[in-house]
């Protein structure tokens, strides 16, 4: 079982806090770009056994591309399952919706990040909150298998009651899947130029908790940090990277993991990519193997299936008994998981088990 990734650069504008890899030309070279992705897949499909079980639109901006290049790549992929789409609620309209669902998309993601119009100017988004209304309106009315919607939490000027009346918007409407961020800055963006402040700590630890125990009383449960469910609404191509399985990523800036072993870079300079710049391959050591593996399967509810982990990597897991006397971590059968208070310091964590199972290191390498 494997997915593929395909990265879509195109946006309006770079929101400010974003750093993805992405390109704001006026008009996207949705050619160009559909050529260059299928040789990717060229490069990348006889790495994979079959056909992949899931296919994922990300970006940038994919709702910005010209449907029928995204219809070819959904040919060519061919898979046999979950097809997701992010968009944005500037580009959702019936006719788009309608080519869209031709295509193949089953599931679609709308980058709202807030419904809130005093917020939305904040955060640099080419909607309004009207047309973010409008297009959950629309999309849920669409007929999609599985609907999204993305919100952040953490900017300065949001008051538990802008985050509040977000929620119940999603809540309102009926959406069954949230994918729900702590705004953080990152290097490289305006924010960090601006020198703008996150939230302290304490008052992102109310908003998150908060919204926390909105969604689940809401009947959306917790499956991984920042992402919430009805049943039968997992994002499954974004379960590949939280249960350490294999997926080919195409496009700039896309990576994969190939059955090998091997991990797979797509240079990030979107110009290079179209000229043709070759991807670049590593087989990153046990250690970082072993971190990568914990971190992205802690996050998840199912937690870390600490057999593979060590059969993959030659290094048995060693938790710190901290994580347990201080309820964040425990143990259900051969699997380490998360406490709910262990959610929001996961990346400490892996990083703690990381340094400790390293300094104890006695298997074989990696496999």
């Amino acid at each position: 079982m494997y997915g593929v990734y395909v990265h879509v650069p195109w946006c309006r504008t770079r929101c400010p806090y974003c750093a993805f890899v992405i390109d704001t030309r006026r008009r996207p070279a949705d050619e160009s770009w559909r050529d260059r992705v299928l040789l990717d897949w060229e490069r990348e499909r006889s790495h994979f056994v079959g056909r992949p079980s899931t296919l994922s639109f990300g970006g940038g901006t994919p709702s910005r591309a010209d449907p029928t290049a995204l219809a070819a790549v959904a040919r060519a992929v061919d898979a046999t399952g979950e097809v997701s789409l992010e968009a944005n609620p500037e580009d959702v309209n019936l006719e788009a919706l309608r080519e869209w669902r031709n295509l193949g998309v089953t599931r679609l993601s709308l980058g709202v990040q807030t419904f809130q119009p005093r917020i939305a100017p904040r955060l640099g988004r080419a909607h309004s909150s009207r047309q973010s209304l409008t297009a959950l309106a629309l999309t849920q009315a669409a007929g999609f298998a599985s609907t999204s919607v993305d919100l952040i939490f953490g900017l300065s000027e949001q008051r538990p009651e802008d985050l509040a009346a977000d929620l119940q918007v999603v809540l309102d409407h009926g959406v069954p899947h949230v994918a729900l961020y702590g705004l953080s800055i990152e290097p490289g963006t305006r924010y960090e130029a601006d020198k703008r402040e996150p939230v302290d700590e304490d008052r992102w630890r109310a908003l998150h908790d908060a919204a926390v125990e909105t969604l689940e009383a809401g009947g959306l449960q917790r499956y991984e940090v920042s992402n919430f469910a009805r049943t039968g609404h997992r994002s499954l191509h974004n379960e590949h990277y939280w249960r350490g399985r294999r997926w080919a990523g195409l496009g700039p800036g896309a990576h994969g993991w190939r059955p090998s072993g091997i991990r797979v870079a797509n240079t990030t300079d979107v110009e290079a990519w179209l000229a043709g710049r070759q991807a670049e391959e590593e087989q990153p050591s046990p250690e970082a193997l072993f971190f990568e593996l914990v971190w992205s399967t802690l996050r998840h509810v199912d937690g870390v299936d600490v057999e593979r982990v060590g059969a993959v990597t030659g290094i048995s897991a060693s938790v710190p008994v901290e994580y347990e006397r201080a309820g964040l971590v425990r143990w259900r059968g051969g699997f380490l998981v998360l406490e709910p208070a262990g959610f929001v310091l996961v990346d400490g964590i892996a990083t703690g088990i990381a340094s400790a199972s390293t300094k104890n290191r006695h298997g074989r390498g990696a496999v």
